[in-house]
């Protein structure tokens, strides 16, 4: 299963604080990130990320690519309210066509990784 783990950059420490937290459940899966945050986390919890192209749009657009090919099984992607631009919603569009999960806020992360601990 795998699993794409981004943020915001406002919102950054709240994802590696959240991967710290549930690393158990983490641990189990294939997990997908950009260069900086897959560093950030494993960095912090230990996890091993593949990690896409370093520019976020680039790697948004291979994660989409791959979304809309059904490799990606979750999305947790924190955004930042204040931001006008998503340079994310061509992922969530792809997530959405596919029916693939996603969580854009803490909260939404926190049901997601929960459903994750009892298997997917």
């Amino acid at each position: 299963m795998n699993i794409v783990l981004l943020a915001d950059y406002k919102k950054t420490g709240l994802l590696v604080n959240l991967c710290r937290a549930y690393r158990q459940i983490l641990s189990k899966y294939n997990l997908i990130s950009t260069l900086n945050t897959a560093r950030l986390i494993s960095n912090a919890t230990g996890l091993k990320i593949y990690t896409m192209a370093t520019e976020i749009r680039g790697a948004i657009d291979q994660l989409a690519a791959k979304a809309l090919y059904s490799e990606i099984d979750a999305v947790i992607i924190l955004r930042d309210p204040d931001l006008v631009d998503y340079p994310t919603n061509s992922l969530l569009r792809a997530c959405d066509l596919r029916n693939i999960p996603y969580a854009t806020n803490i909260a939404s992360a926190e049901l997601l990784m929960i459903i994750l601990g009892h298997g997917g």
